[in-house]
């Protein structure tokens, strides 16, 4: 099953001036890149600072992220966790508040990944999971050699490794999505079914131009690369707060955000 093709984005947590997640924010702000050409939009995954929102904020964004864009724009929840029950839990509250697929990193030094992964199967009733390849959140991650006998669609593999990239679209039968922003241009002439990046909530016209198989885009990409994954979510925020993205963001206010 491909949930889809293409470039989709790792939608930030739009937070409000008292540093609350705003659910209408940040629905309007993956409506505009939806608009902007994303394929598909992941909410509360790690850019979306999951680990720092309460069962009921997590459940209000998706809800308010699906409502905000077109039906045919698959919503993606990431429900990751540090225990099987945790990450099933997750995934079942995920079904409810109207996602269409799930994203889930395993427990660190995981003992049975083709276990856990048919655990949050079982609780996503039927939607489609993706395996999520981090090893800085939940080492040592998922092994290539893995994929072939876990119970899931595809892999989403954010760890900027092109030997393991190479590996996963030579020799993985499901689907690969690319986390990176640095592999996009390698990623899509290879045979990528996707990627799902952070840097798409700012530049998503160079994304899907880069993962295209435009050398130029992925150049062009470089800076705001390299600023985000030094500066993670926050620097996010604040280049979304700043002219000329700022209308990305409605009227928000801008204070907290650039913090």
């Amino acid at each position: 099953m491909t949930i889809f093709t293409g470039v989709g984005v790792a939608l930030v947590t739009v937070r409000d001036a008292r540093d609350t997640p705003h659910p209408g924010a940040t629905g309007d702000l993956a409506a505009r890149l939806a608009a902007r050409g994303m394929r598909a939009v992941l909410a509360c995954g790690t850019t979306g600072e999951a680990g720092q929102l309460t069962d009921e904020q997590r459940a209000e964004i998706v809800t308010a992220v699906r409502a905000a864009v077109p039906r045919e724009v698959p919503v993606i929840a990431g429900t990751g966790a540090a225990s099987t029950a945790r990450a099933a839990e997750l995934t079942s509250a995920a079904a409810a508040a109207g996602a269409d697929a799930v994203l889930a990193w395993p427990p660190p030094d995981c003992p049975d990944l083709t276990g856990y992964y048919a655990a949050v199967g079982a609780a996503a009733a039927g939607l489609p999971v993706l395996a999520y390849h981090v090893p800085w959140v939940s080492a040592p991650g998922v092994p290539v050699d893995a994929l072939a006998d876990l119970p899931v669609a595809g892999i989403k593999d954010s760890s900027g490794d092109p030997d393991r990239l190479l590996a996963e679209v030579a020799h993985y039968a499901g689907a690969t999505y690319v986390g990176s922003s640095a592999l996009l241009a390698l990623a899509g002439p290879l045979g990528a079914t996707g990627a799902i990046l952070a840097i798409a909530n700012l530049v998503p016209e160079l994304c899907a131009a880069a993962f295209g198989g435009s050398a130029e885009a992925q150049l062009e990409l470089v800076d705001v690369h390299l600023a985000v994954r030094a500066g993670g979510p926050p620097v996010i925020r604040h280049m979304l707060a700043a002219a000329p993205l700022r209308p990305l963001i409605g009227g928000v206010a801008t204070a907290q955000l650039q913090k």
